[in-house]
């Protein structure tokens, strides 16, 4: 069965994008992040940027295989804006990131759905606007040998193109490995299958 073992995300903050909407100023901005902490900071600083802004409404999504997300309304009606900034996440296919998308009204109400409308179309706006990579999700193996294994081992890795984290070559030499998480058990297999080579899976 072929795992899926990448995923996207962005590397660097996007640059603000303005949309508006009947005199409604719409500012989006794309975040990276790790944790769900990070997101309060990043909120915070937006409402000290826009002191004038009634909303900073933002979904964010983390996780490689489990992903999680929340979205926030800030005020505006129920899933007006919130969902909508999620439903561009989702649409991109990307996670570990942060949507933003700051409101400074302009004295026209928009409706519920106008405002669906606006969060949708500034978040897909940043989303565009955004340096989208594609990261590969990693397995560790620990390996432990003698220096009359080294070369076998060696061989090995250099066959399955695998890379090398750390390694410690003192009385018995000791190699940290990564492989893509497709490849991870047939890689386990390899090297468990070797005589006086001990193979640990790191967590």
């Amino acid at each position: 069965m072929e795992k899926n073992d990448s995923y996207k995300t962005i590397a660097r903050p996007s640059e603000e994008i303005l949309f508006k909407d009947r005199k409604s100023k719409f500012f989006a901005q794309v975040f990276p992040i790790t944790s769900e902490n990070d997101v309060k900071p990043i909120i915070e600083e937006l409402r000290k940027k826009h002191h004038t802004a009634n909303h900073v409404c933002y979904a964010w999504q983390l996780g490689e295989l489990d992903r999680s997300y929340r979205a926030n309304d800030d005020g505006e009606p129920n899933n007006s804006a919130g969902m909508p900034i999620y439903g561009q996440i989702q649409s991109f296919d990307v996670t570990n990131v942060l949507v933003t998308v700051t409101r400074i009204f302009g004295g026209t109400k928009l409706g519920v759905g106008g405002l669906i409308q606006a969060y949708r179309t500034a978040a897909q706006l940043a989303l565009e606007n955004t340096k989208i990579v594609e990261r590969v999700i990693e397995s560790q193996f620990k390996l432990k040998f003698g220096y009359p294994e080294m070369d076998k081992v060696m061989r090995t890795i250099k066959q399955k193109s695998l890379n090398i984290v750390s390694q410690n070559m003192e009385l018995d030499c000791e190699l940290l490995i990564s492989v893509r998480l497709s490849e991870a058990e047939e890689t386990y297999q390899l090297f468990e299958e070797m005589q006086d080579v001990n193979v640990t899976t790191m967590e």
